[in-house]
């Protein structure tokens, strides 16, 4: 993340529309908005156990989608909230980080 500002930039409600649109069809019925903001939630708390938010400006960041996959897979679990399939969970990530980069957000 660049700076601060790039927080303001981040609309929830535009990112859970954008990974609804990004995902495959035949997926796209089995989140709902609930659930896809409960795995943005969890992206993020990946994020901040991984250290991404304290990396300096200039560092590049390596995130690793198995791990976020896995971290997301196994609290839905814990939580109780659902029994998502890595495979499709994969997609709503892929969604996220796609809009993150749309807003210019890595920047």
């Amino acid at each position: 993340m660049s700076n601060q500002d790039d927080l303001f930039m981040y609309d929830d409600e535009e990112s859970i529309k954008f990974i609804k649109n990004y995902l495959p069809f035949d997926i796209k019925e089995k989140f709902t908005n609930d659930d896809i903001c409960y795995i943005v939630d969890l992206i993020y708390e990946f994020y901040e156990s991984d250290g991404v938010f304290n990396a300096d400006d200039d560092e590049e960041i390596e995130i690793d989608e198995n791990k976020i996959v896995d971290f997301v897979v196994k609290n839905a679990k814990k939580d109780q909230v659902a029994d998502f399939d890595p495979e499709e969970v994969v997609f709503v990530i892929r969604g996220e980080l796609e809009y993150c980069e749309s807003i210019g957000m890595f920047e």
